[in-house]
């Protein structure tokens, strides 16, 4: 249990950076061409069940920006981030799943800095450019994704956070080329870096059937060590995305060859117990979008065809315990805002194995469903919303609730609480017992 005296630390840090922040301009600039700005952010959760603090972590995120040259500019934003728990990444996380220039740096076991951007924007012509560590987004899901998966995902916290908070930056090259009304984006990633995934203990630690290989009570487990590809340039990604603007429909055509980012895991059984092995395998994605305005009402889907997925089997299904199969992928959602202050949201999401083998852990067609609700007060100061995402082949979900005001023009106080239900089987429900409610403040400068 955390003690009170170690609460009010990190909570002194935000009231000195209001005190500072009624003083220092929103966005500094400390030259015509050179700005500097920040964010100064507070986050605590509280476990319902566990009556106990889930996290009690201060976020320090510096951002520099200058010009250069007559069209271009660079940009480099870190992140200091300390927390006194350590229940999502208790001790030191590895790291083994990141290439060596995108890891984090640790000082002890509660605080760690990282480089989250650094790309330079330029114009070549028509063309532009940009190099460096970045998020590329591909699709406009909400709580799910079928096309953004050019960037790993952090799931420290599951999928709690928002997705531009959660996704892994790559060092990459992006360029956007205009042929004729469309426009061609192709993109390089030399960066060998994929999904963190907390380890055994973490909070958010993965239990489900679903991703983890069950050993039975008493069976020696081993694991050996995590094959990761490494080189930059032979196990580079590629991705190419055709967009326009076509009859009232913004549509795009996207493909990638790249690694799938969370490492398939094998087992072997023998006399001497389990051996696992993890590994990362390639995938072709071939898909598209498109998103059309109709009154109130907005239209938008997503649709996603994947090659050499891996799927969890049963024990006695299949040898290694994974088989090879094919995923075909959509997403339809319908968006409402003809209410004053109100956002209404509905997704239907649909994942088919396209050739479904007996054993086969999850169902042929995995479809969930989401709602969202959003409601501006008070001149847009207040806002609240509620994010529902329910598993209809597993029966369980998500509910979050999440509820901000902004209290001056730089200082913005947050709540909310996360609602897991169902089986423990399910992707939600094997975290039913980390119900949580959330505390913060972001100050900018």
């Amino acid at each position: 249990m955390l003690s009170l005296s170690k609460s009010l630390y990190w909570y002194s840090l935000a009231a000195s950076a209001l005190v500072a922040g009624a003083a220092i301009p929103t966005h500094a600039r400390a030259s015509d061409t050179l700005e500097l700005s920040a964010i100064l952010e507070t986050q605590t959760a509280l476990g319902f069940k566990q009556g106990d603090l889930q996290k009690n972590e201060f976020i320090f995120k510096p951002e520099l920006g200058f010009d250069f040259g007559s069209s271009s500019r660079f940009t480099l934003i870190g992140r200091i981030r300390g927390d006194s728990q350590g229940r999502l990444e208790p001790g030191r996380p590895p790291g083994i799943n990141r290439a060596a220039f995108s890891g984090r740096v640790f000082a002890g076991d509660h605080l760690e800095a990282e480089i989250l951007e650094a790309y330079i924007d330029t114009d070549i012509g028509n063309t532009f450019l940009r190099i460096g560590k970045q998020q590329i987004v591909w699709g406009q899901a909400d709580g799910l994704k079928v096309l953004d998966i050019l960037n790993p995902q952090s799931f420290r916290e599951f999928i709690l956070p928002e997705f531009e908070d959660s996704r892994i930056a790559l060092w990459a090259v992006n360029a956007e080329i205009p042929v004729g009304e469309a426009l061609l984006q192709l993109i390089w990633i030399p960066d060998t870096t994929y999904d963190d995934i907390p380890e055994q203990g973490a909070a958010f630690a993965f239990t489900s059937p679903l991703v983890v290989p069950q050993a039975p009570i008493g069976v020696p487990v081993n694991f050996r060590p995590l094959d990761k590809p490494s080189n930059a340039f032979t196990d580079s990604d590629v991705g190419v995305k055709l967009s326009a603007f076509l009859g009232g429909w913004d549509v795009s055509l996207n493909y990638a060859y790249h690694y799938v980012d969370r490492p398939v895991v094998r087992r072997s059984v023998s006399d001497a117990g389990i051996t696992i092995t993890q590994n990362y395998e390639r995938s072709h994605l071939v898909g598209g979008t498109a998103a059309t305005v109709f009154g109130d009402f907005a239209l938008r889907a997503e649709i996603g065809y994947s090659t050499n997925r891996f799927f969890r089997t049963s024990d006695q299904a299949d040898a290694d315990g994974v088989v090879r199969a094919n995923e075909f992928s959509y997403v339809v959602g319908l968006d409402y805002s003809g209410f004053t202050d109100w956002f209404l949201s509905a997704q239907v999401f649909q994942s088919r194995i396209s050739n479904f083998q007996p054993g086969i852990v999850r169902a042929k067609t995995d479809t969930s469903l989401t709602f969202l609700i959003r409601r501006n007060f008070m001149n847009e100061t207040l806002s609240a919303e509620a994010l529902v995402i329910q598993s209809v082949a597993d029966n369980d979900g998500l509910l979050q609730l999440a509820m901000s005001y902004q209290w001056s023009s730089n200082v913005r106080l947050k709540a909310g609480a996360d609602f897991f239900y169902g089986s423990s089987y399910g992707l939600f429900g094997q975290f039913r017992d980390r119900d949580r409610v959330t505390l913060g403040i972001e100050v900018s400068f």
